[in-house]
């Protein structure tokens, strides 16, 4: 038996980890095994969340998914009137020189447009577009207290905004579900 010097514990058992062999080859028979570990403790060991969760989404990739329930949900409701209608999502509205006009076109909160109508016509190349109604991301969320509240916001601001130019004064913003 080893003779220990003041220490309970044999030398052998105290072996540090430095001392560890540090890969998994095979010289002769003998196997040697590979330490993976961050020594220092200042590594992530694992991801904080996996990419499929809610909590790793970003701010623009949260908004469009608001943008496509509450599309979605009015879509439900008047197939054949929103079927020629497209939805697009732009961060922030360009703004004129002088003072946006209220219009059917345009939702406006305090002269900011939070979603703007532009009706079909023909690109630069010749295409037909269809009808598109685009809706500002940054106006919204600066206006809303936090997510929920925003999906709230983009249903309603998108029922005036179909409201406006569908002419359909039945079209109310979905109920929290």
């Amino acid at each position: 038996m080893a003779e220990h010097s003041g220490n309970s514990t044999p030398d052998i058992e105290r072996q540090s980890a430095a001392t560890k062999p540090a890969s998994t080859t095979t010289v002769g028979r003998r196997r040697r095994r590979r330490v993976l570990r961050d020594r220092r403790g200042r590594g992530l060991r694992t991801p904080l969340l996996p990419a499929e969760l809610p909590a790793a989404r970003t701010r623009a990739q949260q908004f469009d998914h608001a943008v496509l329930e509450a599309v979605a949900d009015l879509e439900e409701r008047w197939p054949t009137e929103l079927a020629s209608i497209e939805f697009a999502v732009d961060e922030v509205p360009s703004l004129p020189t002088g003072d946006v006009v209220a219009s059917s076109d345009v939702v406006l909160d305090g002269g900011v447009p939070l979603t703007r109508f532009s009706p079909p016509g023909v690109d630069a190349r010749g295409r037909a577009t269809k009808a598109r109604v685009v809706v500002y991301r940054r106006p919204l969320e600066v206006r809303a207290a936090d997510s929920g509240d925003l999906g709230d916001l983009v249903a309603e601001v998108l029922g005036e905004q179909l409201t406006a130019v569908l002419g359909e004064p039945d079209i109310e913003p979905p109920t929290g579900s």
